[in-house]
């Protein structure tokens, strides 16, 4: 009964450490938060902004009020001349110059009263930065947001999506009838699309077939508007189930929602840029031989046109798009080895590379040259001076030559130079490490890569500057006492992304969080703590 007791006390001081150390990494993000909004503040520097604002305003209104009191004061004066003009005729042309003068000014105040509200438009004014408050979508924001304002988040998210589709579902239905009418889905309407746009292409009538239909379009629209039920569609639209109002989830699945709505968005975004960056690509001439096929189209295309009538070039032209839609289209998406032969503009698009692709051609391309580099001329990457022993490989070279802003790896963590991470932590593995004996904010936290070697386990701080620096961790495999995953935020749906390792020197298990490739880094630090372990002396196994 006592031993129970005691592991239930146990449990429940580990969970109450758990919640205080979760409790912790929220209050030090919302430190960060604020000491990053206050950077904002400073940088951006409103306040002074709003003073020049409002000194502006006030120049621009002493100016409007100096000029109405002149032109008052004009008005006032001139009356009483006309009377002396009549009296005096002696001065005749004084009072003209009066009455021109007192005409000026009524018709500047009628030119002022009439365009005056135009004419401060062109007059320079500050304009009010107004920022637009933005719900991100940053780990930080999630972690330390009230459950309301996660609430709102994934509304707006979900809203805006919803938004998108319907705004968009006039074009993609547009688009998917058109396809239908390449396809063949209907015969007879196809069969009738095709007689009657030839036949209009035929007699020169293309362009007033396209204006009636758009009108025709418009015309059942307004009908629709007005209340009329007209669906007519080649392919039956599909109607989207309504997904049932969710109000009472938990926290884990309201941030599913959120990541659920993101990866839509995402993949749409991912798309767009996509088409954006293949045209880009083609009119750059970034692939030479799809942009000289366009080029050599267009110069035809110019040649034609200078030198053809254009009825007899419209004529051509819109009996080509007919055979190329109903026939030639029909043909290649029924036969697709025949399409990736001969449709031109199908393989030019597909072979337009986009800007990761660009990318990860020219590291190949540099990875290749690099390595033919080192099967002719065995020499030091980050030097041109040392050599490279007889019997010592490449991956020996490659954890010598491990970093060249900081040094090599033995003298970042001051190991023996026989110590290089493996090769499947050639690159190390980004990760974030809390050391939760530490107090201060700046400890508590550290963003870096996390080594494994032969015999130690290796964490380089990203702040760092030199290889004396004391943020950077070195631990030893033989002195891990413990090893297992960790989930940092219970809140968070999944597995978690963290790793914690206990040390007889840490009263708290070091956690490295945040690591994408958490299960790999586990698996392969794992692996070689279990071989360092089974290949050590038996004292210090049974000791561990």
């Amino acid at each position: 009964m006592a031993a129970t007791i005691q592991d239930f006390q146990r449990s429940e001081s580990d969970r109450l450490n758990e919640v205080k150390g979760h409790l912790e990494i929220a209050l030090l993000e919302k430190h960060f938060l604020q000491e990053e909004l206050r950077k904002l503040r400073e940088e951006t520097n409103v306040d002074f902004l709003r003073q020049e604002l409002e000194r502006e305003r006030s120049r621009r209104i002493d100016l409007e009020q100096k000029m109405n009191d002149v032109l008052k004061s004009r008005l006032e004066d001139s009356p009483p001349q006309p009377p002396r003009k009549q009296q005096s005729p002696s001065n005749n042309g004084t009072a003209e110059k009066q009455q021109k003068e007192v005409w000026s000014s009524r018709l500047q105040k009628w030119l002022y009263e009439r365009f005056g509200v135009y004419i401060e438009d062109f007059r320079f004014q500050p304009e009010e930065s107004t920022v637009e408050a933005e719900e991100p979508l940053s780990a930080k924001s999630v972690y330390v947001c009230s459950d309301l304002q996660f609430l709102c988040l994934k509304s707006r998210l979900t809203e805006n999506m919803r938004r998108l589709k319907r705004g968009a579902r006039p074009v993609t239905n547009f688009l998917r009838n058109l396809s239908a009418l390449s396809n063949w889905h209907s015969v007879y309407t196809s069969a009738i699309a095709f007689i009657i746009y030839m036949n209009a292409a035929w007699h020169g009538w293309a362009i007033p077939m396209f204006l009636f239909l758009a009108i025709l379009r418009l015309s059942l629209n307004y009908l629709i508007a007005r209340g009329w039920r007209i669906q007519w569609s080649i392919v039956p639209e599909v109607s989207e189930p309504m997904e049932p109002p969710k109000e009472d989830l938990t926290v884990s699945e309201k941030f599913q929602l959120v990541l659920d709505v993101a990866q839509k968005a995402q993949n749409l975004f991912g798309k767009m840029a996509d088409v954006l960056e293949k045209i880009k690509n083609l009119f750059m001439w970034v692939q030479p031989e799809s942009t000289r096929k366009l080029y050599i189209c267009l110069w035809v295309t110019f040649i034609t046109s200078c030198v053809m009538p254009y009825k007899l070039m419209g004529f051509m032209i819109g009996l080509y798009a007919g055979i190329k839609f109903f026939i030639i289209d029909f043909m290649f998406k029924s036969c697709p080895k025949l399409r990736d032969k001969y449709d031109t503009p199908y393989i030019v698009w597909n072979s337009l590379p986009t800007d990761p692709q660009l990318k990860e051609r020219t590291n190949a391309t540099v990875s290749r040259r690099l390595s033919g580099i080192e099967k002719v001329q065995p020499v030091v990457s980050r030097s041109s001076l040392a050599t490279i022993p007889c019997g010592v490989s490449r991956e020996d070279e490659a954890g010598r030559s491990h970093s060249s802003k900081k040094g090599a790896f033995h003298e970042i963590f001051n190991l023996p130079e026989s110590e290089r991470p493996l090769a499947v932590c050639e690159n190390g593995w980004r990760c974030c490490l809390i050391n939760r004996d530490r107090k201060m904010p700046t400890d508590y936290i550290r963003n870096g890569m996390l080594y494994v070697t032969e015999n130690y386990l290796c964490f380089e701080s990203s702040s760092s500057r030199s290889s004396s620096s004391k943020k950077n961790k070195t631990i030893k495999l033989v002195d891990i006492t413990d090893i297992q995953k960790y989930k940092v935020l219970s809140v968070l749906p999944g597995s978690g992304m963290g790793i914690s390792i206990a040390t007889p020197s840490t009263q708290k298990p070091l956690v490295f969080g945040a690591m994408i490739h958490r299960d790999e880094a586990f698996e392969a630090i794992f692996t070689q703590y279990m071989k360092i372990m089974t290949t050590s002396k038996p004292p210090a196994s049974a000791e561990l």
